[in-house]
């Protein structure tokens, strides 16, 4: 089961990729992801004049680690999961937080200034959205009465999260765009202004690394959107896991697609809005949570 999941979770990340150029570029490549992988173990990875070695070596092993973590709890169909946590959809978020930790590693790791900027925006992203993430995970818990991922799928069996808790959706949606700082919460890799952030002091086998990472996270966050609103693996026709798979590709097209055409956000404007309106409409979300459980209880 372990290496179906890992070969699922490479194959997921191959298609994001594909996905990605093409939202991108307009070109439809599938062969683009191989030939730059190719070309980025074949360079030189260079190391900065003088870097804090550990921070510098470990960022992109601990982003790649944290994606896997949160994708181990998240389930392809009923009996298809590598680990099935009561409290799985806890440890997905405790996962995510690592993700913070690993951007500001590879922000200070290299001593540059593009990088040290884009690590700390980061980590005033990180404060705007992190609210976002556990307050609607805490409402379709609520309406799961489990923390569990596989039950939370299951309870959306006659209806799903989507429409029963659609602000929750709508918050975790723009959270989870942040966790993988897509456009318009590009901050910590701003290519027009940073150079490319937090991955500009990165060169071959390192930012493949590193790229590989963010692909793997993108397919995490995407599958954690079908798991928790979209009904995971619920649908006629299909095999279960082909379900979630075509969910979380719609998805992760989704967020490619939607971002590019917003502005980016400045870090001041992302935590005004995300504490004066994000904060006030997930408490309002489980609010709504718990009425419909006290109305369909009575």
């Amino acid at each position: 089961m372990a290496v179906a999941l890992v070969l699922a979770l490479l194959a997921g990340a191959y298609a994001v990729a594909v996905l990605e150029g093409w939202a991108t570029t307009g070109r439809f490549r599938p062969a683009a992801p191989l030939i730059a992988g190719l070309a980025l173990f074949g360079r030189e990875s260079l190391v900065p004049r003088r870097p804090d070695r550990l921070l510098f070596e470990t960022a992109p092993v601990l982003l790649l680690i944290a994606a896997l973590l949160a994708a181990a709890v998240l389930p392809l169909a009923p009996n298809l999961v590598a680990v099935d946590l009561a409290t799985g959809a806890l440890f997905v978020n405790a996962a995510w937080a690592y993700v913070m930790v690993a951007l500001i590693m590879a922000g200070w790791g290299p001593d540059g200034a593009y990088a040290m900027v884009a690590g700390w925006r980061f980590l005033g992203q990180l404060v705007a959205y992190a609210m976002m993430i556990v307050m609607p995970i805490s409402a379709v818990a609520m309406r799961a009465e489990s923390l569990a991922t596989t039950a939370i799928v299951q309870s959306q069996a006659d209806f799903w999260n989507v429409a029963a808790q659609p602000i929750g959706f709508v918050l975790f949606w723009l959270a989870a765009m942040a966790v993988a700082f897509l456009p318009p919460f590009d901050l910590p890799t701003a290519p027009g202004t940073l150079a490319g952030g937090v991955a500009a002091e990165y060169t071959g086998a390192r930012l493949a690394i590193f790229r590989l990472a963010r692909l793997l996270l993108v397919v995490t966050l995407a599958a954690a959107v079908t798991v928790f609103y979209l009904g995971g693996w619920l649908g006629p026709w299909f095999p279960a896991w082909a379900w979630t798979g075509i969910k979380t590709l719609m998805v992760a097209a989704a967020m490619f697609g939607g971002g590019r055409f917003v502005p980016r956000i400045r870090v001041e404007h992302l935590l005004q809005w995300s504490w004066k309106l994000g904060i006030p409409l997930a408490l309002l979300n489980i609010a709504w949570a718990g009425v419909t459980l006290w109305w369909v209880d009575r």
